[in-house]
């Protein structure tokens, strides 16, 4: 290789080659001064082997700066099912579950099921409750398994969220999400009169499956809020007020919502707060979204649970959403069940059939 060659290859030869190699485009990333090709002689594509080391430095840089470039592609486009967007900055190596380091008291982690039919707003109503803009597009949700920490007045709070959507096709496995729930938001829409009939089978079905979970003399109220969506849609309005009463009673809490425009949402936050006596500060719009890391620093630091302790008290309500989240096992919650149904004198011998 003469003198005229090692000085064209590092700028015009490597790239080319590496372009052939990868199937990337040169003119995406590559400096303008790059297609000035006029005043570079191009040379035929020289074997990889006479690459030098200098040039094999080059192509890794490039390689590594397309890898990253498309990594953060990935991460922030964002799915119409209702997926989060995930950042990949200062993200933790797992989920984080902060009753595991004593950080939460396990009175203060709820697990709210959503459930209902098909196509009433069941995911969009769920991205308002994370702070997340309404989605358009409709996509049908397989399973989705959310979590939001909260820090208000110096105490943790842990809510998981289960948009259980295709488990209406499951008896078993929608028998289980009903017996590992501790509140229910049902969900039906204004402009379908048969989806409010399945919210009437579901809230029957929480309440068969909650009673074998509690004491015969001392059966409780079963902890659901009814959500009518759709309320923007009033020209296609198909079910009113009084049916709803008719067909639900009055054993669960109603209102009317419109996921689009936000309108009634308010409301039925507060009342799945007060059904686990939660702080309205969980309300979406009484406190601040924070990255994850940050909510992190901010329960645990390098002095422990200490730190947290001492500042009781302080600092404004926040948030975060843990984007690693997943649902445990069934096996885990197969355990839970089991455990629970211990408390009766004559417990089933397994209560997901």
């Amino acid at each position: 290789m003469n003198t005229t060659e090692k000085f064209c290859l590092p700028v015009d030869g490597i790239l080319e080659v590496f372009n052939s190699f990868t199937g990337h485009h040169q003119s995406r990333f590559a400096h303008p001064a790059l297609h000035r090709t006029a005043l570079i002689p191009r040379l035929q594509h020289p074997k990889i082997s006479n690459i030098t080391k200098t040039g094999m430095g080059i192509i890794k840089t490039v390689q590594g700066c397309w890898r990253r470039q498309d990594k953060r592609v990935v991460t922030r486009r964002s799915s119409s099912s209702g997926h989060r967007q995930v950042s990949t900055d200062r993200l933790p190596k797992k989920p984080v579950d902060l009753t595991e380091l004593g950080a939460t008291k396990p009175k203060n982690c709820h697990r709210v099921v959503v459930l209902g039919a098909t196509k009433v707003g069941k995911t969009n109503i769920v991205r308002r409750f994370l702070g997340e803009e309404y989605e358009e597009h409709y996509e049908p949700t397989i399973e989705d398994f959310y979590r939001k920490m909260f820090h208000i007045g110096g105490e943790t709070y842990q809510v998981d969220l289960l948009d259980a959507a295709s488990e209406r096709d499951f008896p078993a496995k929608r028998r289980l999400s009903i017996l590992t729930g501790d509140i229910f938001l049902l969900v039906f829409s204004l402009d379908d009169r048969d989806s409010l009939n399945e919210v009437r089978d579901l809230f029957n079905e929480i309440k068969a499956a909650k009673a074998k979970l509690q004491k015969p003399n001392h059966p409780a109220r079963v902890p659901a809020v009814v959500c009518a969506n759709k309320a923007d849609l009033d020209a296609q309005r198909v079910v009113s007020n009084s049916e709803v009463v008719d067909i639900l009673g009055k054993d669960a809490p109603f209102f009317e919502t419109s996921a689009k425009t936000g309108a009634g949402l308010e409301a039925v936050f507060m009342a799945l707060a007060a059904l686990g006596g939660l702080p309205d500060e969980t309300s979406p719009s009484q406190h601040q979204i924070i990255p994850i890391s940050t909510y992190q620093s901010l329960c645990i630091g390098k002095r422990g649970l200490r730190r947290r302790r001492r500042s009781r008290g302080l600092g404004a309500p926040c948030a975060a959403v843990d984007p690693l989240a997943r649902r445990p096992s069934f096996t885990s919650d197969l355990r839970l069940v089991l455990g629970s149904s211990t408390t009766n004198k004559k417990p089933e011998k397994c209560q997901i059939q």
